[in-house]
């Protein structure tokens, strides 16, 4: 969430039942692969084992990257 608000992006993160860490994404393109790269690295204290990613239609954010509750995954397998 800091990573995506110092690049300006809007949408969401949040950790799952399952362990893993799921959100959103929007911005420039540049950006978001910037934005993708550091993820992948992960937070200092973190073990990325993999990053999947899926292209979305665009929807509507508050105009900032937001933080959500813990629940079970909104996507379906990607």
């Amino acid at each position: 969430m800091k990573r995506a608000a110092e690049y300006g992006l809007n949408g969401w993160v949040k950790n799952t039942d399952c362990g893993r860490v799921e959100g959103e994404a929007q911005g420039p393109e540049e950006t978001i692969q910037k934005f993708l790269k550091d993820i992948n690295n992960g937070p200092r204290h973190a073990h990325v084992v993999k990053l999947e990613q899926k292209t979305l239609d665009a929807k509507e954010h508050e105009g900032h990257f937001g933080l959500r509750k813990t629940s079970a995954t909104v996507f379906e397998s990607l």
